[in-house]
Parts: structure tokens; C-alpha cells; sequence
């Protein structure tokens, strides 16, 4: 009898944290691509296709953003997603010889 109670008492916690998880999304990120003097605009483009999944003329618009603002937005994301886009940007910047900068910033 002790154990039905308990696992009635885990099942409503259980419930309770799941609501209260769907009620309270994770912190959202923005990652951002910063402009430099090195960087071609076709390498720009290039990572916005393969880490952001941008379509050619998204990755062509937002480039020029990054070009003639500084800076642009890439996209949203949780902390943990925000951080592995930023390195593996970073990484695959100097892998092929470029200065680009990749941060992330809270919303």
C-alpha cells in the first residue's frame, strides 16, 4: 500500500514539473554574425547556408546586412543550440583562414 501512495505522489509531481516546464521556456538567443574587413562575402554566405539552414537569397540578404549594418541576426535559439553554432562558426572560420565573428546575445 505504501508503494501505490508513493508512486501516486511521483506520477503528480511528475505532471506538475512537466506543466511547469511547458509553461516556462528555456531562454531564447540570438546569434549574430558580425562584419570585418576580411571576410568575402561569399564565405559569409556560405556558413549562413550550412549552420543557419538559409536559403540562398536569405543567406544573400542577411550577408548584406552583416555588410552595410555590422552586423545581423542568423537566428534564435536555446543557450545550448545559440553556443554550438557559435563555435562550430568560429572553428570553420579559422579552419579556412577568416576572421568572421559569430556571437550570441539574450533576448
Amino acid at each position: 500500500m505504501g508503494n501505490r501512495k508513493s508512486t501516486k505522489l511521483d506520477q503528480g509531481a511528475l505532471a506538475q514539473l512537466e506543466r511547469k516546464q511547458m509553461a516556462n521556456p528555456p531562454p531564447m538567443y540570438s546569434v549574430w554574425l558580425l562584419n570585418d574587413d576580411y571576410t568575402p562575402m561569399e564565405f559569409v554566405v556560405e556558413v549562413l547556408q550550412k549552420y543557419f539552414d538559409k536559403s540562398p537569397s536569405e543567406a544573400e540578404l542577411i550577408m548584406l546586412t552583416v555588410h552595410t549594418a555590422g552586423r545581423a541576426v542568423c537566428g534564435q535559439y536555446p543557450r545550448d543550440v545559440a553556443e554550438t553554432k557559435v563555435a562550430r562558426v568560429t572553428h570553420f572560420s579559422r579552419e579556412h583562414g577568416h576572421p568572421l565573428q559569430c556571437v550570441l546575445e539574450g533576448i
